[in-house]
């Protein structure tokens, strides 16, 4: 029997589950036990299935003459992996496999065929309609189909190896299969290439006999255009023509060269001759013989004057007589020079007249140049016709001499090859009796554990009564004060009314005041163990719609994390909510904010940064928040009568607005906003008697009507990243 009340909190009792479970050890293991059984008899009643693997390898391949320009052009294809699926499928195929199935006559083993020889079940299941009779296919489907089933073609990832599989309950049977597929495959390969050639080849044949036909009647056509408009040739590329007008043109640049230097050598001589000046250093009367001997007896002669002239007078016979001789002699130098001269000049006329005679020439056949010109474009354009039939010739001869030679099987190999042979296995793929037994023996021990649990506590056996907790003495001191409190603003006579401290688990009806304003009913929420939490404030804020908060912690930063724990689980609740850090030490901004340098209500006020500069969100919910800032906070302050504009545009975006202000006085709360008609929550983790009686009395004189207590132990675990990640 259950040995709790149906209006109780249970909780589940673990040690009561474990003693059940331990209590039935015997049951469980022999269940166990039998399940190992029953797994053992199942694996070793089914038949053994073996299965063997081949490994085939996709590359190109080509003899060791193949051209090796033309191995790397068809490369690229066979590596894509497109292509490797493409060979997956042809493995696959239903015309291979045909061919492997008459090649291993594999329509006589009854494995293949186990529809012709079928079980009972089969035949209620056909006459039940519940399933297709397998005999009204023919007998070559139901081989594949069988095939099929056991046949597995895949790609190795991260290579071009292609796998096939075959499982069998012959293990003879499973290996033989793999390798007869790669044998066809391959042979299926080579084949397609040899075709290939082999069509290749009687195609080019009736094309190459055409092409030389062509190519010889083109070439036929130029040499007899050639011939008839005299388009000699001299060598590959210039005509007879065009080769004499660039001799003529050569020979005429030399002639007019000797021409130009004859005349610059007279002109030489002549200048010599006519300033008097010493000819000795003129090539043209240097290289003269006869220059060169009178030259030599002047010398003489000079040498002989000046000899004598030392032993004899000037009017001497001897000295007169060598005078004479030496002016005899430099009369025919002069002489020897005019006719040195004469000489240059004749050259100058001749190179003159050569000159002209080859310019005649030149004019003559650049008319005949040009005539050739017109005549050599229809023989350019039969030549560019011969040309192109004969490279197309050239072509076809290259790619008949390639397809011939790989006209035998054996040139043309198939682009794959097996790298691994299926083997004749020993063990059975399945069943894995170890394996089996195993895992029935655990599933069934796990199960069997379940059973008895799940029996414990649909009987009431493992469930124990809850123990009703006590209000935590926090609660308890807060509740009695708050009573004190209230009790105390009744019995004094105070000008104004004495503040409503509010229990966050009752929604008071102050707001339905001006339509009874002496009663004062109150609409219970449900009962909550703390009814001063951070969760029972939120739920009190929710339900009364208040558009702005202001929090007090007269305690510091304790009480301000309440404060951000509070933000946090109304931002969970999907309520816009929004915190604004009036507190002196900034430890909301600091538990929030991302940034620590982050700008905020400081340097709005003090003007230094834009109202949407200074919103930045929680990093740990989906509050938003306005951190404390990093202006002077004196100078702030300065502008504080411009918080209420601020809080007003706020409450006009958010659901709620809650303004944290630390360990403020009640004064510096009333200069927030213009209205009193703010919720003033008093966060006091930890209750003291005489500083909350203090508090309750300054609301009092400050004229707010009712103030909401906030306390509890939620601060510290709201400040943890992990609970909010969880």
């Amino acid at each position: 029997m259950s040995r709790v009340a149906s209006d109780q909190d249970v909780d589940i009792d673990l040690g009561q589950l474990v003693r059940a479970v331990w209590a039935r050890r015997l049951k469980i293991l022999t269940i166990t036990a039998l399940g190992a059984g029953v797994a053992f008899a199942g694996a070793k009643i089914v038949s053994p299935q073996y299965r063997s693997e081949t490994r085939v390898l996709i590359e190109p391949r080509a003899p060791a003459f193949a051209n090796t320009q033309t191995n790397d052009a068809s490369a690229g294809p066979l590596l894509d992996e497109l292509n490797i699926s493409s060979q997956v499928q042809i493995l696959q195929s239903a015309d291979l496999i045909k061919q492997v199935i008459n090649n291993l006559k594999l329509y006589n083993l009854p494995e293949f065929d186990a529809a012709a020889n079928g079980s009972a079940l089969t035949d209620i299941l056909v006459a039940l309609h519940l399933k297709k009779n397998p005999l009204e296919n023919p007998p070559e489907e139901r081989v594949i189909d069988a095939f099929t089933q056991r046949l597995q073609v895949y790609q190795v990832p991260g290579s071009r190896v292609i796998g096939i599989t075959f499982t069998s309950k012959d293990p003879k049977l499973a290996a033989s299969i793999p390798n007869a597929m790669a044998q066809v495959y391959l042979a299926i390969q080579s084949g397609a290439k040899l075709a290939s050639n082999t069509e290749a080849t009687r195609w080019l044949e009736p094309e190459i006999d055409n092409l030389r036909q062509k190519v010889g009647e083109a070439e036929k056509k130029v040499a007899d255009y050639r011939t008839t408009h005299g388009l000699l040739q001299t060598n590959g590329t210039t005509t007879f023509t065009a080769q004499q007008l660039n001799d003529i043109s050569i020979e005429l640049t030399r002639v007019r060269t000797d021409k130009a230097n004859a005349e610059a050598r007279a002109q030489a001589v002549r200048n010599a001759l006519s300033s008097g000046e010493a000819s000795d250093t003129l090539s043209d009367i240097m290289s003269s013989q006869s220059i060169q001997r009178l030259k030599a007896t002047e010398s003489g002669l000079q040498s002989q004057i000046s000899d004598l002239q030392t032993s004899l007078l000037n009017n001497h016979p001897r000295l007169k007589s060598l005078r004479a001789q030496l002016a005899d002699i430099r009369t025919q130098i002069r002489q020897e020079t005019q006719k040195i001269l004469a000489s240059i000049e004749n050259e100058t006329k001749v190179a003159d007249l050569r000159a002209k005679e080859l310019e005649q020439q030149s004019d003559t056949l650049q008319a005949n140049s040009a005539r050739a010109g017109e005549d050599a474009v229809g023989l350019n354009a039969l030549e560019r016709e011969a040309n192109a039939q004969r490279q197309l010739l050239e072509t076809y001869l290259v790619r008949y001499r390639e397809a011939a030679s790989r006209a035998d099987r054996n040139s043309s190999p198939a682009d794959a090859r097996i790298v691994s042979k299926a083997i004749e296995q020993v063990d059975p793929y399945f069943p894995k009796v170890v394996p089996i037994v195993v895992v029935a023996a655990v599933a069934t021990l796990i199960m069997s554990a379940i059973v008895i649990m799940l029996s414990e506590l649909f009987s009431g056996r493992a469930l124990r009564p809850v123990e009703a907790t006590n209000v935590g003495a926090t609660d308890v001191e807060a509740t009695n004060i708050a009573e004190r409190v209230e009790e105390e603003g009744q019995g004094e006579a105070a000008p104004a009314p004495a503040p409503k401290l509010v229990r966050p688990s009752m929604l008071t009806a102050a707001m339905d005041d001006e339509e009874e304003p002496e009663a004062e009913p109150v609409k219970e929420a449900p009962a909550d163990d703390n009814e001063f939490s951070v969760s029972s404030v939120a739920s009190y804020l929710t339900d009364c719609r208040a558009p702005l908060a202001v929090s007090i912690s007269p305690s510091g930063d304790n009480g301000s994390a309440a404060t951000v724990a509070l933000a946090r689980v109304l931002a969970d609740t999907g309520r816009r909510v929004i915190l604004v850090d009036m507190t002196g030490s900034g430890y909301p901004s600091e538990l929030m904010a991302e940034n620590p340098e982050a700008l905020g209500v400081t340097d709005l006020l003090c003007g230094e940064a834009a109202f949407g500069e200074t919103i930045h969100g929680d990093r740990m919910s989906d509050a938003h928040l306005i951190p404390q800032g990093v202006s002077d906070v004196r100078r702030a302050m300065r502008g504080v009568d411009r918080l209420s504009l601020l809080l007003d545009a706020l409450t006009s975006a958010y659901d709620i607005v809650i303004v944290e202000c630390g360990a403020a006085d009640v004064a510096g709360v009333s200069r927030l906003t213009r209205s009193k008609e703010i919720e003033i929550i008093l966060s006091l983790p930890e209750i003291d008697e005489a500083a909350f009686v203090g508090l309750m009395q300054d609301f009092q004189s400050a004229g707010y009507e009712r103030v909401v207590l906030m306390s509890g132990g939620e601060e510290a675990a709201m400040r943890s990243p992990a609970r909010h990640a969880a």
